[in-house]
């Protein structure tokens, strides 16, 4: 499908729906249009079978997403229903990120800043490239960060680095971020995208339920214990037991081939 804006560009690549914020000019950092156009991008992706990853990136070799382009601010923030209608836009999208069913994975290489580094938290997974910078400058100005975003951040470092993250609004390093597990894996900047590919060609040759069910169930055993949906769990866990692709991953493996699984 065409993107909803020139300043986001979607592509389907095999296996993978790459997502690309195209704002190179201003370290990609994300207008309105861009927001809206997140979760059209993601539904594209979501009903095409063809693909089993999603993967989020920034034009350029700068920046993933330099957070949110604050140069529309008076524009887009003007008046009360205009603050309103960009707020709804940022939550819808990173909240379609994150309920993505596909695995998604945020490439970083360079800049990840406020609103990227939300971008990046919605993800699934975090490969960054040596170099890259990691902070959200939310009290140096002078506004809040979202609670859902917050959680989000709380729930892959915890509490103590949350904190720290926050009360200093500084910038952190690839080693940093990777010592309190902001980001899963770091590469050198010319071999991020093959690693990238590669962890995605291992994702797309795994059964889709499987993968799908694990990411779902996992981010049940996130939520506070009278939350927990043991009964949509278990639901999940049933129609993997009853698929086609568990027959065929039990005949693969006794007939000693690759599985061929299709999602259902």
């Amino acid at each position: 499908m065409p993107s909803p804006t020139p300043r986001m560009i979607a592509e389907k690549d095999g296996a993978i729906g790459w997502m690309i914020f195209n704002n190179p000019e201003r370290l990609n950092a994300v207008s309105l249009d861009m927001w809206e156009a997140v979760p059209k991008i993601i539904a594209d992706f979501e009903a095409d079978p063809e693909i089993r990853v999603i993967v989020l990136k920034g034009a350029g070799d700068k920046a993933f997403v330099a957070g949110a382009d604050i140069s529309q601010f008076g524009e887009a923030r003007s008046s009360a229903a205009g603050v309103q209608t960009y707020e709804d836009a940022t939550t819808v999208a990173f909240e379609t990120i994150a309920r993505a069913e596909r695995p998604t994975i945020a490439m970083i290489d360079g800049y990840c800043i406020g609103g990227g580094l939300g971008i990046a938290l919605s993800c699934d997974l975090r490969f960054a490239a040596e170099g890259s910078t990691f902070g959200i400058p939310a009290a140096k100005l002078g506004l809040a960060y979202a609670a859902s975003g917050t959680r989000r951040l709380v729930d892959v470092v915890g509490p103590a680095y949350a904190k720290e993250i926050f009360f200093t609004a500084r910038r952190f390093t690839h080693e940093e971020a990777l010592g309190m597990g902001l980001i899963n894996r770091v590469f050198a900047p010319d071999a991020l995208e093959a690693q990238t590919r590669d962890t995605c060609a291992i994702i797309a040759g795994n059964a889709p339920l499987t993968v799908m069910t694990a990411k779902k169930v996992v981010d049940e055993t996130r939520k506070a214990a009278g939350n927990f949906d043991a009964h949509y769990c278990d639901q999940l866990i049933a129609r993997c037991f009853a698929s086609e692709d568990y027959a065929e991953g039990r005949t693969a493996f006794m007939e000693k081939r690759k599985p061929v699984f299709r999602g259902r």
